[in-house]
């Protein structure tokens, strides 16, 4: 009896397959490499090259694997271009995620576990939420995650499928040299980019109210979020109880000004960013709380600024000239 994981072959979803397959939990991976690499597939996992929106795909493939439980990683990931392709973000991450969840009901697998986000929060009122905090998305994006949670309780409440969901902000770093984040919006890869070729990183505002002007936000290794998603899914597969929904933060944040220094450090170049103006919406601090995670799934912030940045800044070396493809 396996688990499947959707969107297996991305940079989230290929850390949560080698996790899982290290914990000696047999995987299968569905991924159509739209934002993924085969290459990135743990060896020991199954993989099979398809899109979430063929049921019949999907149906198959956890009847042929005896799939028991589900961890949905699969999705279109960028809040900021959600906004300019809508219906392209709600296939991808709401018609997917219902075509995955009648799969499964038809194949009878009965867990899942959702990676969602917390762009769900929108901009809150309060400096560090929890999951009590109000859901106000401001994008198709967060819209979209909001939605799947919702589409998991109904299925949850009918049919009897166990379900939980992790919402998280900026995941970084690298669990092996060879798994890198390929993503253009995200501010690690950008930065590393920018470096890479030899020119100088940005900053968006250093006028917020923070300590430093910039920015604060969660960012956690990509390693540890991994880990949290094998904790859910052992904690269905025991039958024992779980959070409808937890947050996976530090419960401090780092501002976007400490980001650069960390990256001056660990990389050796020397470079002072230029600073643009804001960008409408950003919130100057954001920060979750993972109590709930910690009590009952081990969640904790296992890495270091510094190996946050170096894991990263490694496997972007290694990357080298195929990135990005």
């Amino acid at each position: 009896m396996s688990w499947l994981v959707t969107g297996g072959a991305g940079y989230i979803g290929s850390h949560v397959t080698h996790a899982m397959c290290d914990a000696g939990i047999p995987v299968v991976v569905i991924d159509d490499l739209s934002t993924g690499f085969a290459e990135f597939v743990a060896p020991a996992a199954t993989f099979v090259e398809g899109s979430l929106l063929d049921g019949a795909l999907v149906e198959d493939t956890l009847r042929r694997n005896g799939v028991r439980g589900v961890i949905h990683v699969a999705g279109y990931k960028y809040a900021g271009e959600s906004v300019n392709r809508p219906l392209h973000t709600y296939e991808q991450n709401v018609t997917a995620t219902l075509t995955l969840l009648s799969a499964m009901q038809r194949a009878g697998v009965e867990a899942i576990v959702f990676s969602s986000s917390a762009a769900t929060y929108g901009t809150p009122d309060v400096e560090v939420v929890d999951e009590s905090t109000a859901t106000t998305p401001e994008s198709p994006y967060g819209e979209t995650k909001l939605i799947g949670e919702w589409l998991l309780r109904d299925v949850g409440r009918s049919a009897g499928i166990r379900h939980t969901s992790l919402r998280y902000f900026n995941v970084v770093g690298s669990g092996s040299p060879r798994l890198f984040d390929a993503s253009p919006h995200n501010l690690f890869p950008k930065v590393f980019d920018m470096l890479y070729r030899g020119e100088t990183p940005r900053v968006n505002g250093d006028d917020y109210p923070t300590p430093d002007g910039t920015c604060v936000r969660d960012y956690i290794h990509v390693a540890d979020l991994a880990l949290a998603h094998v904790a859910a899914a052992r904690r269905l597969d025991d039958g024992l109880p779980v959070e409808r929904v937890y947050n996976l933060g530090s419960g401090a944040g780092t501002s976007v000004a400490q980001i650069m220094t960390a990256i001056r450090t660990v990389t050796g170049i020397d470079f002072e960013p230029t600073i643009m103006p804001r960008r409408p919406g950003d919130p100057a601090r954001i920060v979750a709380t993972g109590d709930l995670a910690a009590r009952d799934l081990d969640w904790t912030m296992r890495h270091s600024l510094e190996e946050m940045v170096s894991s990263a800044w490694e496997a972007r070396r290694q990357a080298g000239d195929t990135y990005p493809r």
